[in-house]
């Protein structure tokens, strides 16, 4: 016969590792924050090295470089120097934006997920310049979202 450890009352604690009522969904709201506050320090690392990705692309696509592919014509596609001026920009603006990201700015914060929809947006007319690059950074874009998303700094 097993007996159950009894319920923690008013002049006895509980057993250590058990956890009840309010104590148990604060812990678990600590848990899910400290993940959040480590997902969101690597969004703005991700957001960083996309912006720096997406700048050099940029200059590569404005060099011409032979890594773009000319596939079949597509109805949003734009020529490749108006592509490299516009992830030149956009790369510029995650780089900072990250930066900022990092710092702790609120608005960071909202211009980050902007961006990142941005992102998603232009990889999406990409694909038919690079495909698997903008799948991959279509998938990372979600992440990014979903990180900064469900962030809150007051809880931290």
């Amino acid at each position: 016969m097993t007996t159950q450890p009894a319920a923690p009352s008013a002049g006895r604690p509980a057993a250590p590792g058990v956890t009840t009522g309010a104590h148990a969904a604060s812990a678990d709201d600590t848990r899910k924050q400290a993940i959040a506050t480590g997902g969101s320090i690597a969004a703005a690392a991700l957001l960083l090295t996309a912006g720096i990705i997406t700048l050099f692309q940029g200059i590569a696509a404005l060099a011409e470089d032979e890594v773009f592919i000319s596939g079949p014509e597509y109805v949003y596609e734009l020529d490749l120097t108006s592509w490299g001026w516009v992830h030149i920009v956009f790369g510029i603006l995650l780089v900072l934006t990250s930066l900022a990201l990092m710092t702790g700015a609120v608005w960071a914060k909202i211009v980050a997920i902007g961006l990142a929809c941005l992102s998603i947006v232009a990889n999406f007319l990409w694909l038919p310049h690079y495909p698997l690059w903008s799948i991959l950074i279509i998938a990372l874009d979600i992440v990014i979202i979903w990180a900064l998303a469900t962030w809150d700094p007051a809880r931290s």
